[in-house]
């Protein structure tokens, strides 16, 4: 059954459409190895920009302060990061990505990157490029 033109014909449904199939196509393979998106998005973060707060991390991602402290206890749980009490404050606690999340992260890589090539299956290596640039101006990344 076909959606409505005045839907499929605008760029926002069609975003968001496509935004939904990748979900699934990362969510699916990051489940299967045991981890969330924003567990994922946590390891990037914390390999990326190195050891924060957790307070920073969730500005840094957009999450709330309940859902950082939910991710980071099964990330520490996982033996993926630790958490220690800051010298210099310690009601805060600063995050470090472990050895372990380091090998697992790259591992996560390569799942997301097997979900990135099923979405853009049919797209020439040219078309993926413009693409990915026409997002990151779209998402001002």
């Amino acid at each position: 059954m076909s959606e409505p033109h005045r839907l499929s014909g605008t760029v926002v449904w069609l975003l968001g459409r496509a935004a939904q199939r990748a979900h699934v196509l990362a969510r699916d393979r990051l489940t299967a190895a045991g981890i969330g998106k924003w567990h994922y998005a946590v390891l990037a973060t914390l390999t990326e920009h190195g050891q924060q707060s957790q307070a920073d991390i969730g500005r840094r991602l957009g999450l709330d302060r309940s859902d950082v402290v939910a991710v980071l206890n099964d990330l520490q749980g996982d033996g993926y990061v630790t958490r220690e009490p800051d010298p210099a404050d310690r009601r805060r606690n600063i995050v470090t990505i472990s050895d372990v999340g380091r090998t697992a992260l790259a591992g996560f890589d390569l799942l997301v990157a097997e979900a990135d090539g099923l979405l853009m299956d049919e797209l020439s290596a040219d078309d993926r490029a413009c693409l990915k640039a026409l997002l990151e101006r779209i998402a001002h990344v």
